[in-house]
């Protein structure tokens, strides 16, 4: 068996720079394990929009569907944070963009 090994261009933390970035200001792509992409608000059903705004960014971006491991629901009762706290774990290959290069690979 052939090891192969992949070039891939990321940033400093460890993401494809092509990779689509969460619009809202207190959104955020965090560290591993899983790298959790957080959407955080004061109303549910705008985090949660937002949230799936951004995985459809991803997605068309990655050229197929973004392996999302857990979706985690968390409050934050803080004084003057977002309640909501949703955050979807994503495969970090993903987020780096294995898939594209791995098809720029297979098409060169």
């Amino acid at each position: 068996m052939t090891e192969q090994t992949i070039q891939l261009e990321l940033d400093d933390s460890g993401l494809a720079p092509g990779l689509p970035t969460p619009a809202h200001p207190r959104d955020q792509v965090q560290d591993v394990p899983y790298r959790p992409v957080e959407f955080r608000d004061d109303d549910l059903p705008t985090a949660l929009g937002r949230c799936a705004d951004w995985l459809r960014q991803a997605q068309e971006w990655l050229g197929e569907p973004l392996d999302v491991l857990a979706i985690h629901l968390d409050y934050d009762e803080r004084k003057d944070s977002p309640y909501y706290d949703v955050k979807l774990l994503c495969n970090e290959e993903d987020l780096a963009g294995v898939p594209i290069a791995m098809r720029a690979r297979s098409a060169g």
